[in-house]
């Protein structure tokens, strides 16, 4: 059977995902490959993240994308930008970029060598629009952020999808699957605690890559869903 691997939050930390792959998960072009989002702002190459990313896509292998709300900004302030006009031939930042600048923003700018959004090539933001909101497999939905089960049909609340940091799982909602999801950092001992317990409606895999000074955070994690077994690739960006 061909490995089902799942990876969460990537952050900018190119060298750490590619150690992942090329040392850990070592995929073949039968594997499935399933990405939460959040593949940049804080660490310091999310275009290389990228990069590497729509490598695995051109060389054929089975690359499945979530959209993350780190892309959702990025995009917006792409299209925010793109429509400010300078004002007496002075440009300034649109507010959309400058509030996600304060959330690691400016690092992704520094990566493309731009300083305004609208500077990031067509083709990185072109990426983005196309990433899914969700993914629903044989026991499993797959969602950056969470989902909001106070209303009839969960999969329908593109908001929740990517911004929820708690929710309460009701799986009568989804078909009675767990729901795999990022975008909260948690620490190893949680992680394990649920990735190992079926008794959980979830699992939160995003261990906070960027988060360098914090015990039991700070690593890259991928889950391989037929056997339930995941790895830690430690951060090699910082």
């Amino acid at each position: 059977m061909n490995n089902r691997w799942v990876i969460p939050d990537i952050h900018g930390c190119s060298k750490t995902l590619k150690s992942l792959f090329a040392n850990l998960i070592k995929p073949d072009k039968t594997d499935e490959l399933y990405f939460l989002g959040d593949y940049i702002d804080r660490g310091p190459d999310s275009k290389g993240v990228i990069d590497f990313i729509m490598k695995l896509q051109e060389d054929g292998y089975p690359v499945k994308l979530l959209l993350g709300n780190h892309e959702d900004y990025c995009v917006k302030a792409w299209n925010d930008d793109g429509h400010k006009k300078s004002f007496m031939g002075f440009r300034t930042k649109s507010k959309i970029q400058s509030v996600w600048e304060l959330h690691g923003g400016k690092n992704t700018l520094a990566s493309f060598g731009v300083k305004y959004a609208s500077e990031i090539p067509k083709k990185y933001i072109d990426w983005m629009q196309d990433l899914k909101l969700y993914f629903e497999l044989d026991k499993f939905i797959l969602v950056h952020a969470g989902l909001n089960f106070k209303i009839d049909d969960p999969l329908t609340d593109r908001y929740t999808m990517l911004w929820i940091r708690e929710f309460k799982v009701d799986p009568a909602k989804i078909r009675n699957k767990r729901v795999i999801h990022g975008h909260v950092p948690v620490d190893l001992e949680f992680l394990h605690h649920v990735a190992s317990s079926p008794n959980y409606h979830f699992i939160d895999l995003d261990n906070g890559v960027y988060m360098e000074r914090r015990a039991g955070y700070g690593n890259l994690v991928a889950l391989e869903l037929n056997a339930m077994k995941y790895v830690v690739q430690t951060n090699l960006d910082f």
